[in-house]
């Protein structure tokens, strides 16, 4: 019997509770008919041309991703527009869409525990920024299971994460022995106050701006390194923790794909 796509969404919102979203965020089905069949389904980071069209040549009925199609408030999706233009896609495809996002940051598991396991030897302590009930939150706070060096550290989270144009930098004293760290997915430049008030040796995350970074590295104390990584490579190991849950309510009988295209804009670097 195939799965309807009622019944991946039910999973997905038992792993990743809607009421975990941000009250400015827009989670859900975006469209696409609940009662229709899931029997293969696309996971990624982001709808937009290059996943939707890898949706259609994988023949998938469902495209989950972590990052809303409309985010703000719309009055329209006319076929003239780059997101209204998805819609008619999908919706001529028999593509369905559904996005799990903010809520997906902050369940436990979610998307900060899926970059934590793919960096490696890191065992989770708690959220960065917890919500009241202190399990979920955003960020999560590690402890590496081994010490280890700044500069050795970057390029292990280079080598565990898929490859970027921009890459994975680094900011401290490559020789500074790291004992926690705190991981983010997504852009994280608004908890470095966090991270440092929890007194951990690094930070990862992504999208870190020039004056957030150089002024959270001049300020007095000790505060943690940082290491910068793209938008979409920090959040797509929550796509095979998404996959993991969605097979493990389809019982064996829906298909699922994780995307391994990457959408961050950036795809030249000089040398």
């Amino acid at each position: 019997m195939s799965v309807p796509v009622s019944e991946v969404i039910a999973a997905l919102e038992a792993a990743y509770p809607p009421a975990l979203a941000e009250s400015w965020d827009a989670v859900g089905l975006v469209c696409g008919d609940p009662t229709e069949s899931a029997d293969r389904v696309l996971v990624c980071v982001d709808p937009v041309e290059e996943t939707v069209a890898e949706a259609e040549e994988l023949g998938a009925r469902l495209i989950v991703a972590h990052h809303p199609l409309l985010l703000r408030g719309v009055h329209g999706v006319a076929a003239d527009t780059a997101k209204g233009r998805l819609v008619h896609r999908m919706i001529r495809a028999g593509i369905a869409l559904y996005c799990a996002h903010t809520n997906a940051d902050s369940a436990n598991p979610g998307v900060s525990d899926a970059l934590a396991e793919t960096v490696g030897g890191l065992r989770v302590l708690g959220p960065l920024a917890p919500h009241e009930d202190g399990v979920t939150g955003i960020g999560r706070i590690c402890e590496l299971v081994e010490p280890e060096r700044l500069g050795s550290f970057v390029a292990r989270v280079a080598d565990a994460l898929p490859a970027t144009r921009p890459g994975v930098t680094g900011a401290g004293d490559p020789d500074r022995l790291l004992r926690t760290v705190a991981v983010s997915g997504g852009a994280g430049d608004s908890y470095l106050g966090r991270a440092s008030a929890a007194g951990v040796d690094a930070y990862v995350t992504a999208d870190l701006r020039h004056h957030p970074a150089g002024e959270h590295l001049g300020a007095a104390g000790p505060v943690p390194a940082l290491v910068g990584l793209t938008h979409w490579a920090s959040e797509w190991p929550w796509c095979g923790q998404a996959a993991n849950v969605i097979e493990s309510a389809g019982a064996g009988t829906v298909d699922v794909h994780v995307s391994t295209r990457c959408t961050d804009p950036w795809n030249l670097r000089a040398s």
